[in-house]
């Protein structure tokens, strides 16, 4: 009996395997038969949470450039016109004298332009830190991206797998019932093992459409992971997927935990608050700002006269506040932030504890499913040669047609497991990879 599957999943170079039409003939941007190299790029760029944190970066950036505008001159200009009922009076020497004229308006440009202000010290300084901040939230959506992608990529690939093998395994079931209702007709055996046949041939015909539904369900979570509309056409190439090439990696790596987003997320949020102590120390600090100023001037007692001569004014000047005394508010929002400062501390500590442990996790899964897929891998060899040596002598008439089933499950069962396992291996160690912070997220 000749088997295809060591060609199938010990090599797994298969040409391509599709669903529904080429990406070329839809104009989505991905190529037809796409690689998980070109599956990884497109999601880079299409996925919907990388490019939430791709415009979250750009608002952060608007963010910053309006915090910032608050050290360029502020101009404002300012009107009124106005109709006096009844004029306002003073009291000169004894005397009730009108003051002014019944009608009057006005047109004023000021601008200011700060010197000292703590607010926009702080906005300076933190500039740096929101862009890294925004940088660093779009690197974890990156990062997983990358993770979960390939990860689904691998799933269809041993879906595609399974129903290769649960195929052979139906093929030989129909072989193998052919047979047994002919010794049944030529009176060799009783009808038992062609009934038998018939209910494994059933049994694997129905193992065959779960499998098919399953595998659908992947290409839309794929589908899903890339930003494409579960209706959208995909295409994918396995060419070369040598998955057992893959399944090694150095174990004696240790964690750093600089290279971990998560590390780098809290560094950065605690030199935001770092700075935000800064900026209530800076609120003991007077606001110091320049002005300068021009007004226009219209003012007569006929309305229709009114804008006949203008009267101008014009000012320049420093402006100076300063807070002597707010009840003990600033005191206790130094405090209130030196606090927060000393709880990111520990959400550090608390971090290296959970990174440290995720570690521990995925290394112990990675050595616990190479185990397994080792010996997936005897187990193929072992249930292939047990099954071919039970169906000679069956085929002598040595074994009974039971034994020959048991063998052909053991063998379905064994290949099922070894591309469970070599999944499992690939999995765990995308997992390790990204506790050690070594995902490659560069398109």
């Amino acid at each position: 009996m000749n088997f295809r599957f060591k060609e199938l999943v010990l090599s797994v170079s298969l040409t391509a395997l599709t669903v529904g039409s080429a990406f070329s003939q839809t104009g989505s941007g991905l190529s037809s038969e796409a690689t998980l190299d070109d599956l990884i790029n497109y999601a880079l760029s299409n996925q919907i949470e990388v490019k939430q944190a791709q415009l979250d970066r750009e608002i952060g950036e608007r963010e910053i450039a309006s915090a910032l505008s608050g050290w360029f001159p502020q101009i404002n200009a300012n009107g009124s016109m106005t109709h006096f009922m009844q004029l306002p009076t003073a009291n000169v020497n004894g005397q009730n004298i009108a003051m002014g004229q019944r009608n009057t308006a006005a047109l004023t440009f000021q601008a200011d332009q700060a010197i000292i202000n703590p607010g926009l010290f702080q906005a300076s300084r933190a500039a740096k830190y929101i862009r890294q901040q925004n940088d660093l939230n779009l690197e974890s959506s990156r990062i997983n991206t990358v993770v979960d992608v390939s990860k689904a990529y691998y799933d269809i690939l041993t879906s595609e797998e399974q129903i290769n093998i649960i195929q052979e395994n139906i093929a030989r079931l129909n072989r193998q019932y052919t047979e047994a209702n002919a010794r049944y007709e030529t009176g060799l055996v009783d009808k038992t093992d062609y009934k038998r046949a018939q209910i494994s041939l059933n049994n694997a015909n129905a193992e065959l459409k779960t499998a098919m539904e399953f595998r659908k369900y992947k290409y839309d979570f794929l589908k899903t992971l890339l930003g494409m509309n579960p209706s959208a056409a995909i295409s994918l190439s396995f060419a070369n997927q040598d998955m057992e090439s893959n399944v090694l990696m150095d174990t004696t790596e240790v964690v750093n935990m600089a290279n971990r987003v998560e590390f780098q997320q809290l560094q950065t949020l605690k030199d935001i608050q770092e700075l935000n102590t800064q900026y209530q120390r800076w609120q003991f600090l007077p606001r110091l700002g320049a002005f300068a100023n021009y007004g226009l001037n219209y003012r007569n007692n006929n309305f229709g006269d009114m804008f006949g001569n203008n009267f101008p004014q014009s000012s320049v000047g420093l402006s100076l506040s300063f807070p002597i005394f707010q009840g003990g508010k600033r005191i206790q929002e130094i405090r209130k932030s030196e606090l927060q400062e000393s709880r990111i501390d520990l959400d550090i500590v608390n971090l290296e504890n959970q990174i440290g442990a995720e570690y521990s996790a995925a290394m112990a899964n990675y050595r616990s499913n190479i185990n397994e897929w080792r010996n997936a891998k005897e187990n193929v060899e072992l249930s292939e040669e047990v099954y071919n040596t039970i169906k000679l002598q069956y085929d002598a008439g040595v074994k009974t047609y039971l034994e020959l089933m048991t063998a052909e499950t053991d063998l379905k069962t064994s290949q099922l497991n070894y591309l469970n396992s070599l999944y499992a291996v690939l999995a765990s160690k995308l997992d390790i990879q990204k506790a050690l912070g070594t995902v490659n997220t560069r398109d």
